[in-house]
């Protein structure tokens, strides 16, 4: 049987394995590097024999996207047989691949330590080095539960109950079987690089009233280079953490008082808010954008209207007033609708664009709640477009530019993803297939690459989702277009055509930054608390020598500030070394110091976060730097853009 093998015709004997043929078509050392085998188009353990229905075999390398997930999920198995050896009262439950790395969940009496990590993978190192074979079986349902139960695994059990089914495959290496569907690297031996990271509380199945399981959190890649960097990321990100680094800078805090996932400003990070909301007010009123606001409560007849109610409830607070049910929004989108119907629109008026930062509260479980990334109260940087038909594509490649010029002020790079109807949606089948296709053909002429999310559209309509990468190569979705027919049907909302008829509008919901609250989370991580200088809630900092300066100090703030520069004085009676070192740790772009011989002179002596000093210079030059630095490109890790604003 002829089996095709990257373009080149390897003759495969009966019997043989995707091993055997791969390699035949491969040399030794690229062999060497192959973790699996996509058959068609399924990824299959090497050891599968290959049938008259493949004709067409690729390898699937250990440093591949698909490779380094079958690694982890590998090492995901070899971890849950170590614990099982160490510790035999504990049961498995499920341990899949993510993104860098992979977890297990175990029910176990005690939280597992630190030590407790460190003796599970000095055990994984020990079946690795055995180098063991991974084998899949197929069982009836009843043969795995029975294998199961005498393991006291009863978890799987109930995963076979609710997967539904009568066969399902095993993969055993030595002497742990787990329930699996694969596929797995060959041997133990492939798993060459590993680290187990942190043990973490969470719910079986992901709910509350369910029994708190552990999870221990690992990474695995395909050597031990790779390895090293990521770790070495991973330490970069605990130093960049927005968390650690907003009360450094004194930017914002949460409080039980107040409760979980609401924070709580400080004035330094109000303003830093203050001048981003100001930023994007202008820049959407430059393209035709209307500023509005909506209530924060809405009666509940109007949740239940639009398909909150039903497919997004559990998401949401309900209150009552005067016995009248209300809901507290989620988002923005009903209230820009009403706003709309207040008067009979004309063709010639469309698109009208609608803009709000909106202050949105969603139920979000506690278990995920995480700093500013994860909040329960935000605001979000929402616009409504309500457009004719024959405008959706033109609105979306203007929609596209405007993300790509404002995400390009800070720095960064961004993957585009297209994604598609969920299963819990409303709307008719061709609304939805007209909707996706609107925005894919829009993509197309955009020329951006773009992978497509099957399934994870919004329940109203799909999206365009554009995933932010920072400066240490983290991805993090921040903003999003969605097209919607569905809506404006159910709030019948319409516009008078050219025909003197009613018609259907349009509407594009969409969010730029996103949760304002989640974009500065990003963002000091990006740029690891040192913000662009027009962003920065200080730009620069007076310090004074000794007290005989204090006059000077003063006529110098207020210059700087009457300049529109944002300025503080630090007079306290500490040393200078002190004062310089605090500023630097508060990520302050300048430090202005003053001594005698400034004061004599009429200049200050500048210092940058930068390290770019340009010494002395006068009140008037010091501003002039400051404000052009403001303008001048932002570079936080990747190429820089230049600030028009």
């Amino acid at each position: 049987m002829l089996v095709e093998i990257s373009g080149k015709q390897v003759e495969a004997a009966d019997g043989a394995s995707c091993a055997d043929v791969l390699q035949e078509g491969l040399s030794k050392k690229q062999f060497k590097n192959v973790v699996a085998a996509r058959c068609g188009d399924a990824i299959v353990d090497l050891s599968t024999p290959v049938t008259e229905t493949c004709t067409t075999i690729e390898p699937v390398f250990a440093d591949s996207e698909e490779g380094l997930g079958i690694i982890r999920h590998s090492a995901a198995h070899v971890m849950a047989e170590a614990v099982k050896k160490l510790f035999p009262t504990a049961k498995v439950t499920i341990g899949p691949s993510i993104t860098d790395g992979f977890y297990y969940d175990f029910d176990y009496e005690r939280p597992f330590t630190p030590e407790d990590l460190e003796a599970i993978e000095k055990e994984m190192l020990s079946s690795v080095g055995a180098n063991k074979e991974f084998t899949r079986t197929v069982m009836s349902k009843a043969e795995a539960k029975k294998l199961f139960e005498a393991k006291g695994e009863t978890y799987k059990s109930e995963i076979m109950d609710d997967l539904g089914g009568d066969e399902f495959s095993i993969y055993t290496h030595g002497d742990f079987a787990d329930l699996c569907r694969g596929p797995h690297v060959a041997r133990t031996g492939q798993i060459k690089a590993f680290k187990l990271l942190s043990v973490a509380g969470a719910y079986w199945r992901g709910d509350e009233k369910n029994k708190q399981l552990q999870r221990i959190y690992g990474t695995a890649w395909q050597d031990p280079k790779a390895l090293k960097k990521h770790l070495a990321r991973l330490e970069e990100a605990k130093k960049r953490d927005h968390r650690k680094l907003g009360k450094q800078l004194d930017l914002f805090s949460f409080s039980d008082e107040v409760g979980p996932g609401m924070s709580l400003w400080h004035p330094r990070g109000m303003l830093l808010r203050a001048i981003l909301e100001d930023f994007e007010r202008k820049e959407h009123l430059k393209r035709g954008y209307q500023l509005v606001q909506g209530p924060i409560i809405l009666k509940r007849e109007l949740w239940e209207k639009s398909g909150h109610y039903d497919n997004y409830r559990e998401n949401m607070y309900f209150t009552e007033i005067d016995e009248q049910a209300y809901g507290i929004k989620p988002m923005n989108c009903l209230a820009h609708m009403i706003i709309y119907k207040r008067k009979i629109m004309s063709y010639r008026d469309l698109p009208q664009r609608y803009f709000e930062l909106g202050v949105v509260h969603r139920h979000e479980k506690s278990g995920v709640l995480h700093g500013l990334m994860r909040v329960r109260t935000f605001t979000q940087d929402d616009a409504h477009l309500i457009c004719r038909p024959d405008q959706v594509e033109e609105e979306i490649l203007n929609l596209i530019k405007f993300y790509q010029d404002i995400y390009a002020l800070f720095d960064y790079e961004f993957d585009v993803e297209l994604s598609t109807r969920p299963e819990k949606s409303i709307g008719s089948d061709a609304d939805w297939e007209l909707a996706t296709e609107g925005l894919r053909q829009a993509l197309d002429k955009s020329g951006m690459p773009y992978a497509i999310n099957e399934g994870d559209g919004a329940f109203y309509g799909p999206k365009i989702d554009f995933h932010l990468r920072d400066s240490i190569g983290r991805s993090w979705q921040c903003g999003t277009i969605q097209v919607d027919f569905t809506l404006p049907e159910r709030f019948d909302i319409v516009y008078v055509g050219e025909d003197g008829e009613r018609h259907r509008p349009v509407m594009i919901h969409r969010a730029m930054l996103g949760s304002i609250e989640r974009f500065i989370g990003v963002l000091t991580e990006h740029c690891a608390g040192a913000y662009p200088v027009w962003l920065a809630p200080v730009q620069a900092r007076l310090l004074n020598v000794t007290d005989a300066q204090a006059d000077f100090v003063k006529k110098a703030e207020d210059f700087l500030v009457s300049k529109g520069i944002r300025v503080e004085a630090d007079t306290r009676n500490e040393k200078l070394g002190y004062k310089i070192r605090e500023a630097q740790v508060e990520k302050i772009p300048y430090m202005l110091v003053i001594g005698d011989k400034e004061v004599e002179a009429g200049c200050v002596n500048i210092r940058s976060r930068d390290g770019e000093d340009p010494g002395m210079v006068t009140l008037e030059e010091a501003a002039q730097l400051i404000l052009d630095a403001a303008k001048a490109p932002f570079k936080a890790g990747g190429m820089s853009y230049s600030f028009s604003g």
